[in-house]
């Protein structure tokens, strides 16, 4: 093999594995974020992994508020917005996020949460954390890739626009 011809491979695995890691990105982000949302609601059931849908009128659960009251003691903000605020942001973000549209918007939104939660909730948890803010910066930086929504409207946009 010449190395034109490796190259020529490296350049296409690159422009594969980055389509992938902004994928995964995505998903694992949006997955984490969703799922962690569900705890904190009561009345609307939509749990991907386990298949369970439930239809109802979403509200922060009793629960969640006792956490937010008690446990997390975010400063700033009363315990029951913040947990309004939360559970709210772990539903809108993750959907941002599995359809590609607004993706750097989502991943700013996830990588703010994040920090907020390694500051103020869960200091010890850094491995993890460090994993999520790793996914949302790649998300900022590099965009949603070719599967997000992002990237046709964009182009629908620009071409409006010219």
């Amino acid at each position: 093999m010449s190395l034109r011809q490796a190259s020529t491979r490296i350049d296409l695995f690159s422009r594969h594995a980055s389509e992938a890691i902004a994928l995964l990105a995505r998903i694992g982000l949006a997955f984490t974020f969703w799922l962690s949302g569900q705890t904190k609601i009561e009345g609307l059931v939509l749990d991907p992994l386990g298949l369970q849908v439930q239809w109802g009128w979403p509200h922060v659960s009793e629960s969640a508020l006792e956490l937010f009251r008690n446990e997390y003691a975010l400063p700033l903000l009363p315990p029951d917005w913040a947990a309004w605020m939360a559970a709210t942001a772990e539903h809108v973000l993750p959907l941002m996020l599995i359809l590609g549209l607004g993706t750097r918007v989502a991943a700013l939104g996830i990588l703010g949460m994040t920090l907020v939660i390694q500051v103020f909730v869960y200091p010890l948890a850094f491995p993890t954390h460090a994993l999520w803010a790793a996914s949302a910066l790649a998300l900022l930086v590099h965009g949603g890739g070719r599967l997000a929504l992002d990237r046709p409207l964009a182009r629908r946009f620009a071409r409006k626009g010219a």
